[in-house]
């Protein structure tokens, strides 16, 4: 997965065709670091339909705010440089919902 800053989010998801996928989290966020494992198991699986990315709004907090993330964890997917899909709080952010996500975006 690729690592998301101020500085590559623009060209890695703004500017990128096809779909990307990005999941904020942060370091205090505990049902973040639990899904991290799953998150990484469906960006293996599913690599060669759509970029994955990962973007820790503790360190980044005014690029989660300019995306309208409100929350955490949080999964957006972008097409064409246009937010199409969002997900987001702990009950709606499972393994399953992820991968849902993922297949209705491909």
């Amino acid at each position: 997965m690729l690592e998301l800053n101020k500085e590559n989010f623009d060209q890695e998801v703004l500017q990128a065709s096809g779909p990307v996928i990005v999941d904020f989290w942060g370091t205090k966020c505990e049902p973040c670091k639990a899904l991290m494992p799953d998150v990484e198991r469906l960006a293996e699986q599913y690599k060669d339909k759509m970029k994955f990315c990962k973007l820790n709004t503790t360190e980044n907090r005014r690029l989660a705010i300019g995306q309208k993330v409100m929350g955490l964890p949080t999964f957006i997917v972008y097409k064409n440089g246009e937010k199409v899909k969002e997900i987001s709080g702990a009950d709606n952010c499972t393994p399953d919902t992820i991968e849902n996500l993922i297949k209705e975006n491909i």
